[in-house]
């Protein structure tokens, strides 16, 4: 949480720079590189005990919505050939380091933004097919949770309790959404609200309900209901539509761009200009524009001999009008048929949490990238980060329950100078006088720590008085 690092970092770190140790009463100057590795592997030998406990934790400390269950999985990559480790293997990086092994980690979070459960997956592994293991596992270990660790605040539930707690609803987004995913949700009774991948899109805004106004981003969402009882809704996003033609506008221009240098290059020494090159070319500028490039009407003029290109003419062709295309538009498919369309779609911007949660664990917290090359050391590693994104998310919403919304890195920047130091002293008699405390801490410290109710000045005095030399005067 304050200092992300490698077990040796942060083994330096205690030693060198922190003062943790003194305000937990630990002497991390004698302990041992090996003992921060043990923390570790233990850590990951109980992590299923300890996420069910500080999920009951939270639970006691906060209003934690169990209605809303969001499923999401990232990876990050490593450093090294990872050849130890059984879960490196070579995917499609989110980062784009396709060059490394990747290691994948799935999270099951509820509506507040805590995790529930973890699982670590091989880099390449296909994300429909974790869907049903980890929406499983949130039963399984429920019915054990009574004889799991025991939290202070909050009495282990009965099994009555158990069975009346409401069926969650099941949030995703589409790369998750497979068909086969959708009909076992449907027939283990799960409600859901995922992104549909269908292609064909409707809207009509005279059917339309506004769900969100915004001066940046007014959404408005039609509601369609189909046979089989499922509910489509179809939203509209003005920020997502300007979004949209920006970026076919921008592809758009590159094309041109790229045509065009293509063109001048025939009149130019030592630019491409074989005729079967340059079609060959433009063949993959279709391919890397394609989202602009069917719009576009391109020739190739040729030498008599067939062999020479010698011009290249292109112009924008006036857009046929798509009936599926509308600009701005998503689908959202639920079988919540008795939620109005406002409510459905809040219920799925919840999903875009999930995305913070895998920046804050990637750049705030330091999961990214993984330097450890045996499995349970890279387990544990990324086992840490998540119980620390769990604690600063508590932080976070305490201050945000009071109008504090600063992100972590700025809380922590903000508190970090507040520091540890000793004062020392001459008496008149050559007594030497040490005093050990923290510093008082500035305004913008003061909030934070008012918000948080915590100590301003943590860890007490300590005054140390050395007699001076050839007396008998005792410290």
């Amino acid at each position: 949480m304050v200092q992300p690092g490698s077990e040796l970092s942060t083994h330096q770190w205690l030693q060198d720079n922190s003062a943790l140790g003194e305000l937990l009463e630990c002497d991390y100057a004698q302990q041992s590189l090996s003992a921060l590795y043990r923390a570790s592997d233990l850590l990951w030998q109980h992590h299923d005990e300890i996420e069910q406990y500080l999920y009951r934790q939270h639970c006691a400390l906060f209003d934690v919505e169990e209605t809303i269950t969001l499923f999401d999985l990232t990876n990050t990559f490593f450093e090294g050939t990872g050849k130890y480790n059984d879960h490196a293997a070579y995917g499609h990086s989110k980062e784009k380091r396709d060059d490394c092994p990747l290691v994948t980690l799935a999270l099951v979070l509820d509506g507040s933004g805590f995790s529930r459960r973890s699982r670590i997956f091989p880099g390449n592994v296909s994300e429909p097919a974790t869907l049903e293991q980890m929406i499983e596992q949130l039963r399984k270990p429920e019915q054990s949770e009574a004889q799991t660790i025991e939290p202070a605040h909050a009495p282990a539930p009965t099994q009555q309790a158990l069975e009346l707690r409401p069926v969650p609803t099941i949030v995703m987004d589409a790369g998750i959404a497979t068909e086969e995913n959708v009909t076992w949700l449907r027939e283990q009774g799960y409600p859901y609200i995922v992104v549909s991948r269908q292609r064909h899109l409707e809207f009509d805004e005279s059917q339309a309900v506004l769900v969100k106004e915004d001066e940046e981003d007014g959404v408005r969402a039609m509601r369609v209901e189909r046979e089989n009882g499922e509910i489509e809704l179809y939203c509209h996003s003005e920020a997502r539509e300007a979004k949209e033609n920006a970026i076919t506008q921008r592809f758009s221009t590159r094309l041109e761009q790229e045509l065009q240098h293509l063109a001048d290059g025939l009149s130019k020494p030592r630019r491409l200009k074989n005729a079967k090159k340059v079609c060959e070319k433009i063949g993959r500028l279709r391919q890397k524009y394609s989202r602009t490039a069917k719009h576009y009407e391109i020739e190739v003029e040729q030498d008599e001999s067939g062999q020479k290109a010698t011009a290249i003419r292109y112009r924008r062709l006036q857009p046929v009008q798509d009936p599926d295309a509308h600009p701005g538009v998503y689908c959202l498919r639920s079988n919540q048929s008795d939620w109005e369309e406002a409510r459905l779609w809040h219920t799925y911007t919840m999903l875009t949490g999930l995305e913070a949660v895998f920046r804050s664990l990637k750049s705030e917290l330091g999961m990214r990238p993984v330097y450890h090359q045996r499995t349970n050391r890279m387990e544990g590693h990324l086992f840490i980060t998540l119980l620390a994104y769990n604690l600063v998310h508590q932080i976070r919403l305490s201050l945000k329950a009071q109008g504090i919304h600063d992100s972590w890195d700025t809380i922590r920047t903000t508190l970090s100078t507040q520091m540890r130091m000793t004062v020392s002293l001459r008496a008149e008699d050559g007594e030497q006088i040490h005093i050990r405390k923290s510093s008082y801490p500035d305004a913008s410290q003061q909030v934070l720590l008012r918000a948080l109710d915590l100590a301003w000045i943590p860890g007490g005095t300590e005054k140390t008085v050395v007699a001076p030399k050839n007396t008998n005067v005792v410290p």
